[in-house]
């Protein structure tokens, strides 16, 4: 029985099970002012027989309760972001440099940040790919940006067609606000941008903070134009750098993932379970290869 909300806890006395988990992926009370953790969510945690978390602030808040937790953070398709690709065609027209962002357009996003990036530097383009929030607080700076020549929206984009963008972008952004909502979070375009091997620059939420290392983090709108400066300079675009930032992204391919979550439930489920998950070779993640595209 596999739960990832506490909103489906009442299906442990619905239906025989041998192994409960749950697995939290997100803090579901969307609260950007912090609040204790829900009697019911308590609850949950503490029955189930096995509980993943997928990120270290979360791990921290909500670990403690059951002595059967493990940590299972978001990864990435490798292969779709690092395998080359043709521009897709509405992005085949925008000049360089492009500072792009993939996934949903939200109100977590710091939409002050961004207007002020886009009137500093009108010599780069800012793209946006993804559906837009219905989040009407966001509604204003969306058509702010909008009015701008060097801002483009790119809109919705099946999965599939989202991992096309992050490699044609000169650098990939994560630009959060700071609040008791996405100190929590594990961005899925973490590993999705570097396995793109090109520059990063996110906010320095908790779950960034292990990769300091490969993507930079600013604290001002100062540091964040020098920051993505930066980033389109030639140390940052080396072939060394790039690899870099592949090679660790690599390690955090779904199947690898996926195979960590399925190792630790077949030893709770016994021997049997734990054997037959052992006689399966692991998942060899392939590296990209320009000649496919």
């Amino acid at each position: 029985m596999y739960l990832w909300r506490p909103d489906f806890a009442p299906a442990l006395d619905l239906i025989p099970f041998d192994l409960s988990c749950y697995h939290i992926d997100d803090e579901y009370s969307f609260s950007s002012v912090d609040i204790p953790i829900s009697e019911a969510e308590s609850c949950l945690i503490a029955r189930a027989n096995q509980v993943f978390i997928h990120s270290p602030a979360l791990l921290e808040k909500k670990g403690k309760i059951n002595l059967q937790t493990a940590f299972a953070p978001n990864g990435v398709d490798f292969l779709a972001y690092a395998r080359p690709v043709p521009e897709p065609a509405d992005i085949a027209g925008i000049p360089h440099p492009r500072i792009g962002y993939s996934g949903r357009l939200k109100r977590q996003l710091d939409w002050a940040l961004l207007l002020d990036l886009a009137a500093r530097h009108p010599e780069w383009f800012f793209v946006f790919v993804g559906a837009v929030n219905p989040h009407p607080e966001i509604a204003a700076y969306i058509d702010q940006l909008s009015r701008r020549p060097n801002v483009r929206f790119l809109g919705s984009k099946t999965a599939q067609e989202l991992a096309n963008y992050p490699q044609h972008f000169d650098v990939c952004v994560m630009p959060y606000l700071r609040d008791d909502y996405t100190k929590y979070i594990y961005p899925l375009k973490l590993h999705e941008y570097l396995a793109s091997g090109q520059p990063a620059v996110g906010t320095p939420i908790d779950s960034l903070e292990a990769f300091r290392g490969v993507v930079r983090l600013p604290e001002t709108q100062d540091q964040w134009s020098a920051a993505i400066a930066e980033s389109l300079g030639p140390a940052a675009n080396s072939s060394e750098q790039r690899t870099i930032r592949q090679a660790l992204a690599k390690k955090y391919d779904w199947e690898i993932l996926a195979r960590r979550i399925a190792e630790t439930m077949a030893l709770r489920l016994g021997p049997e379970y734990s054997d037959r998950i052992a006689r399966e070779p692991a998942c060899e993640v392939d590296s990209p290869d320009a000649s496919k595209t």
